[in-house]
């Protein structure tokens, strides 16, 4: 892959002004979808939507995101939700640096991670990890396909998982 020493376009005034960036957040990535001329803007704090409008659609931090999925063949980017609501997708073309810049945030954002395994098949994550905007420790359980919040065993073993990691961080 050729890297280009061309000075990326800059963001858009408009969209710029949508996002509404907070203090200390610059701007890492942005790509726009052909289609729909939705906006997708990536800093160093969140991850936002811009709609062809004008109008913000999405604001989330990246402690909020669980991960990302690009299909090269498709140009589209597929982002999950640590709270499991419906995944966001756009189609942002070759040259968008959006998806490196997911995959660096939402690394950045991860303190400590564990996997737990309750069974074939069923699975739940616990983690402790950063609100990159302001610094504070998140904790999280990420269930897996098929995996109830109320089963005994994912709460014993979770809150275990839990207490591990915290003391791992002086917590």
């Amino acid at each position: 892959m050729a890297i280009s020493l061309r000075r990326p376009e800059r963001l858009p005034s408009d969209v710029r002004a949508a996002v509404g960036l907070g203090p200390g957040e610059r701007v890492l990535s942005w790509g726009r979808e052909a289609a729909s001329g939705a906006t997708v803007v990536a800093t160093n704090h969140a991850l936002y939507a811009v709609d062809a409008a004008g109008e913000r659609t999405l604001h989330r931090p990246w402690h909020e995101v669980d991960g990302g999925t690009w299909s090269a063949e498709l140009t589209t980017l597929t982002v999950t939700w640590v709270d499991g609501s419906r995944p966001a997708q756009w189609v942002l073309g070759a040259t968008s640096l959006v998806p490196e810049t997911l995959r660096e945030r939402v690394q950045a954002s991860v303190v400590l991670a564990h996997r737990i395994e309750l069974g074939p098949r069923r699975t739940a994550k616990v983690a402790l990890r950063q609100d990159l905007a302001g610094g504070g420790l998140v904790e999280q359980v990420v269930l897996g396909r098929g995996v109830r919040a109320d089963d005994p065993e994912l709460v014993t073993r979770t809150e275990a998982a839990l207490v591990y990691l915290r003391e791992q961080v002086g917590l």
